[in-house]
């Protein structure tokens, strides 16, 4: 690869970053809750129960969904936030290639121009 087709994709990542418009960490999840009915030996399940979960500086932080669209929204928000670290990802990596690559054209540049303006150190001039 190239410089320029480096650059070209680290800006079509960008480019989808940008899109974006709503992202959060977590997972959502269903819970079902069991239990006895009066007077019955039976236990029934209920649910499901559709819950938002993160932690945040190691802690738990949770949040019942109790709508349709709360719940869509949710696991579209959650589907953004990992397309977003994905994206990091591929940004992060490409970046280190573009950087190798200037550094391997940096010193191969340079070594052209020291190769051409430098002499043989182990010449020594004549006194004449």
């Amino acid at each position: 690869m190239n410089v320029g087709t480096l650059e070209g994709l680290r800006d079509e990542i960008l480019n989808e970053m940008r899109a974006i418009r709503a992202m959060r960490p977590g997972t959502v999840s269903e819970q079902f809750l069991t239990g006895k009915r009066k007077g019955s030996k039976d236990t029934i399940r209920r649910g499901p129960y559709y819950l938002w979960q993160y932690y945040d500086g190691g802690k738990p932080v949770r949040e019942r969904l109790t709508s349709d669209d709360e719940i869509r929204r949710a696991r579209e928000e959650v589907n953004n936030y990992k397309r977003f670290i994905r994206l990091c990802k591929e940004f992060e990596e490409l970046t280190g290639k573009l950087g190798a690559l200037e550094r391997e054209q940096a010193a191969s540049d340079g070594a052209k121009k020291r190769g051409l303006k430098s002499r043989p150190r182990n010449r020594r001039r004549s006194r004449g």
